[in-house]
């Protein structure tokens, strides 16, 4: 489980060389195809936000920020974003995180610069595409991710949870 829990974040098809060690892209690419249809089926309906975040993203739109999500899996349904706000997946982009390409096509898309934007993730992967996008990062401790690897990559602060990102000027 430990092993699995650490592959978060990666490609499909990094998460299944580190876990078998096998590097063929064509048995890794089969691996993600069939991978898919299950997930299709089972990830979505099991893909939850953290307990807090709901009431952070709330939060943050009340102050007027505009907010993009940036995620692998298929969350839209589960906040109802409304204006000002994007969620990007990975059926949006061609290259996967830490690729800054979802990144920077949420700021294109609500009209935001570089240098006013702040980058939250939990891991490693979030703090190189945050590095790569030239964006600010904040840590967040919920993942898997140890607050010495996140401390590794340029960042604002790192956090115990959501709770505190409201309190962040930016």
């Amino acid at each position: 489980d430990e092993s699995i829990k650490r592959t978060i974040g990666k490609t499909l098809e990094d998460s299944f060389s580190i876990l078998t060690g096998i590097t063929d892209k064509n048995t890794l690419i089969s691996y993600k195809k069939e991978y898919v249809k299950e997930a299709d089926i089972h990830m979505t309906a099991n893909t939850k936000f953290f307990p807090e975040t709901v009431a952070v993203l709330k939060a943050l739109k009340k102050r007027g920020a505009q907010i993009g999500i940036i995620s692998t899996k298929l969350i839209a349904s589960y906040w109802d974003a409304g204006s000002g706000s994007i969620t990007i997946g990975g059926e949006d982009v061609k290259k996967a995180k830490p690729s800054p390409q979802g990144l920077l096509k949420a700021l294109r898309c609500l009209h935001r610069k570089k240098k006013d934007t702040l980058y939250i993730g939990d891991s490693i992967i979030d703090a190189q595409t945050a590095l790569l996008a030239g964006v600010d990062f904040v840590g967040v401790l919920n993942g898997m991710t140890t607050r010495e690897e996140l401390a590794e990559y340029r960042h604002r602060q790192i956090l115990p949870d959501l709770t505190l990102l409201p309190l962040i000027n930016k």
